[in-house]
């Protein structure tokens, strides 16, 4: 039996596969979650994995998991979240998933989602205002981190991202270092991270999942905003759809 986990998220699409076949793999969202998901099939196929048979069985999760119309089952971010995270951390933990359109904080206590909060829908402290911040500053995302870990913090609104552009565009035009402005932004994000977090008593285990996870520079500045050890995981990008391969195969039995 093969089981597959499918996240689709706002920005990028995950895919893990258990069981008969040990795979993962990442591709861009793009503008239709329809057309990623007929993507993915596809792939898979050439993998020797057919998402049609009776001996695949598949959960889809995500911004877009709706779209997958041959998962056998569709399941919230926040539970597969958790299940990943579980594998990921422990039975007791917190996750902090920053994903591209929003920012959760998921409790696991007993191998169980306890309780959760997401962000507001604003992307201010998204992976997405990163993306934004470092297309407006002509670099990639990890030149804004390599620049960030060089620069003096200058402030930059994290209430909302047509602020937060407004005050980078103003810091540009004023002559600042672009380094300065790139520590700004990511002290921005870690800031309205980190006022989620403080919502919730965290467990001593945090980890942080989604597409900033392999960053130790910004769970550096996010334990110290939160004020404990928030982790970097390897594969903390893989989360949701690891989670989601996992209950495939217990939903299955």
């Amino acid at each position: 039996m093969n089981y597959v986990g499918i996240d689709i998220g706002s920005t990028a699409s995950k895919v893990v596969v258990r069981g008969g076949a040990e795979k993962g793999f990442v591709l861009p969202t793009g503008w239709s979650s329809k057309e990623t998901s007929l993507t993915i099939q596809k792939k898979l196929r050439e993998d020797g994995i057919d998402v049609l048979s009776e001996e695949t069985k598949v959960v889809a999760t995500g911004y877009g998991r709706v779209a997958v119309e041959f998962a056998d089952y569709v399941i919230t971010e926040i539970t597969c979240h958790a299940r990943g995270g579980r594998e990921l951390a422990g039975n007791d933990c917190a996750v902090i998933d920053v994903g591209g359109q929003d920012t959760k904080v998921i409790l696991v206590q007993n191998g169980m989602v306890s309780d959760f909060l997401m962000n507001d829908k604003c992307s201010a402290g998204t992976g997405k205002f990163l993306e934004i911040m470092a297309n407006r500053l002509g670099i990639t995302l990890q030149e804004l981190f390599d620049l960030a870990k060089t620069g003096e913090v200058l402030s930059i609104s994290s209430l909302c991202t047509v602020f937060a552009e407004s005050d980078v565009i103003n810091y540009i035009g004023e002559g600042r270092k672009r380094e300065d402005i790139a520590a700004g932004v990511v002290d921005s994000v870690a800031a309205k991270v980190a006022q989620l977090c403080r919502k919730k008593n965290l467990p001593p285990k945090v980890i942080l999942t989604g597409g900033l996870s392999g960053s130790s520079y910004f769970t550096k500045i996010l334990s110290e905003k939160v004020g404990q050890t928030v982790e970097p995981t390897e594969y903390g990008r893989y989360a949701g759809a690891l989670g989601a391969a996992f209950l495939a195969e217990e939903k299955s039995r």
